[in-house]
Formats: C-alpha cells, sequence, structure tokens
C-alpha cells in the first residue's frame, strides 16, 4: 500500500511539472509572437510620446496605432528589460515592420531632432501662432489659424465651433523641424483630451466640454493666484445660474490685438458677442487655451454665494456676494 501511494505521489508530481512545463512553453510562445513585427514595415507613423506619458499610456496607444500585438507582453518586455522608466519624449519614425524590442529601443533611445515650443496658460490661437511662426512652423499667422479652422480636424474631434481656439493643451512640445502642419495641430488636441482625463467629473458630450473649455479660458485669464481659480469659476457659475452677464474683462481684452493695461468705460461698450458686458451667458467661444488647473476649477468650483471679485493690486481678488458691497470693495481697492 504504501509502494502505491508513493507511485501515485510520484505520478501527481510528473503530470504537476508537465502542465507547469507546458504552460512554459505556452507563454513563451505567446510571449514570442507577441512581440514579433505587426506587418511587413510599409506603414510609417510618427508616433509622438507626450511628456510624463506612462508605460501603461504609450503601450495602449502603440496598439492602438497598430504598431504592437499585445498591451501586456510589450509591458511585460518592457518590465524584464529595465526599460519601462527609461522611455523619452519626443516624436518617433516608427514603422509596422518593427519588433517590440525595435520599438522600445527607439523610445528609449531619445534620438529624436526636435524643436521645443512652450505654449503657456491662457494664449489665444493668435498668440500661438505667432510662436509657431517663430519656430518655422508656419509660414504665417494666417497660414496656422487657416490650419486651426479645418473642418476635417474639427469634425474629427467632434469640436462643435469654427476653430480648435481653447484645445491646443498649454505644455511644452518637441517637434521634428517640418512635422506636419495638420498633425501638429492634432498632436495638441490629443493632448488636451489625455490631459482632461485626469479632471474628475469632466463631461463627455461636445456641447457640454465646449462650454466648459469657454468658461475655463475665462477663469485662466482672470485668476492671478492658483488657489482663486475655483472662487472665481463660481463666481461665473452663479451668474450664469441667475442669468446675469459675467462681466469679465478678459472677455473683452480677447477682442484687442495687444492686451490693455487697464479697459476704460468705452472700451466696455465694444459691440461685440464676446463683450459680457453687454451680452448675457458665455461668448462663442474660448478665448485662449486653459490649463488643467483651470479646467479642474471650472468643472468642480467652489460652493459658495459670491457673485463679484475686484482686484486689489497683489494678484489677489477681493469677493463679495452683493453688489453693494461690490461697490464699496471698488472704491477701496480702485478709487473713486
Amino acid at each position: 500500500m504504501l509502494q502505491d501511494n508513493k507511485l501515485k505521489s510520484r505520478k501527481v508530481f510528473v503530470l504537476a511539472g508537465g502542465v507547469v512545463i507546458a504552460l512554459a512553453v505556452v507563454f513563451a510562445a505567446a510571449t514570442f509572437f507577441s512581440l514579433r513585427p505587426v506587418s511587413d514595415g510599409s506603414r510609417h507613423v510618427d508616433f509622438a510620446v507626450r511628456s510624463g506619458s506612462s508605460l501603461a499610456n504609450v503601450s495602449a496607444r502603440l496598439a492602438e496605432a497598430q504598431l504592437i500585438h499585445s498591451q501586456f507582453f510589450f509591458k511585460l518586455y518592457m518590465r524584464l528589460t529595465g526599460k519601462s522608466g527609461r522611455i523619452k519624449f519626443g516624436v518617433y519614425d516608427l514603422t509596422d515592420g518593427m519588433s517590440a524590442a525595435k520599438i522600445a529601443q527607439v523610445i528609449t533611445s531619445g534620438k529624436t531632432k526636435t524643436i521645443s515650443i512652450t505654449i503657456a496658460e491662457g494664449l489665444h490661437d493668435r498668440q500661438i501662432g505667432d510662436l509657431f511662426v517663430e519656430k518655422k512652423f508656419f509660414s504665417s499667422r494666417d497660414e496656422f489659424l487657416q490650419y486651426a479652422s479645418r473642418k476635417n480636424i474639427l469634425d474629427k474631434y467632434k469640436i462643435p465651433a469654427q476653430s480648435v481656439e481653447g484645445y491646443l493643451f498649454p505644455d511644452t512640445y518637441f517637434l521634428p523641424q517640418g512635422y506636419p502642419k495638420e498633425k501638429i495641430i492634432e498632436h495638441m488636441i490629443d493632448h488636451f483630451f489625455d490631459k482632461v482625463k485626469e479632471v474628475k467629473n469632466f463631461p463627455t458630450e461636445p456641447r457640454k466640454i465646449h462650454e466648459t473649455i469657454i468658461l475655463a479660458s475665462i477663469v485662466e485669464r482672470e485668476a492671478k493666484l492658483k488657489e482663486e481659480r475655483a472662487l472665481i469659476a463660481a463666481v461665473f457659475h452663479n451668474r450664469l445660474r441667475d442669468s446675469e452677464p459675467l462681466e469679465s474683462c478678459a472677455t473683452v481684452q480677447y477682442l484687442f490685438e495687444k492686451p490693455k493695461a487697464r479697459l476704460y468705460f468705452k472700451d466696455l461698450e465694444v459691440d461685440s458677442p464676446y463683450n459680457t458686458y453687454k451680452v448675457k451667458g458665455l461668448p462663442p467661444g474660448p478665448i485662449g487655451s486653459p490649463g488643467l488647473a483651470a479646467i479642474n476649477a471650472t468643472v468642480n468650483p467652489e460652493k459658495t454665494d459670491y457673485k463679484f471679485f475686484v482686484l486689489k493690486g497683489d494678484d489677489a481678488h477681493y469677493f463679495s456676494k452683493s453688489f453693494k458691497e461690490h461697490n464699496a470693495a471698488k472704491k477701496k481697492y480702485i478709487g473713486p
């Protein structure tokens, strides 16, 4: 009996060992297949690794671009080879004939001929266009604005407007000279939609997204201190709720080629749908490209009854609940 039990135990051990070996062979085969090139290399892709991109994000986008077979095995390969933390941002010329190992080598090499361009929070498309002209990506501001108004781009991203104003996410970009003009616009919009995923409660419906970005662009230009963004957003939400004009100086400034040091009463009389002193509701479109903090503040404003604010002179604002209190604050901080 004892000998029979030993024999059974040995058979179970051998069987278990065989299963493990079989699973290992299957896993190795799956790994080998997943790391092979997707195709013959006839398709080239300008693949942009954005600043701060994670391995998961890069892997997902490589799979979406049909450059790798499997996100899982690509991430596993990157981790096993110690490359997971060495991905460098830039724009890489990849083909569908590259193995996963070759793609990993390229995106960790950092060998891209790029030019950096920094888009600050709050800049509008005219200003952004001038920066791209300065870096010789576009021949003129008008050419940039034409690309920023292309219907095929607006349709692709379901932007309910006449231009991509507000969707060119502010950040530092690294682009090769001669990078296709249309792809520059799309690259910045892709970055916008990637970043807003970080914002809690961010809307998904195109019209609601657009309204959010319009208001966030105003918050971006009005807020001088980061800790005041959510308060300023609350003021505008409260005024919209009560069907009162936003009365934002920033929307009037948008009408001028260069911002004025100070607006006068005659400036507030200009006839324009962007003059929120005369027109109720949101202006027709964003007045610039808001950063993530302004977008977050707009989507998740403070809970307050404030409906007015006035600049105190030290970049901070005084917030009021009533018109009477607001007038007193204006006399104090601006003068009669």
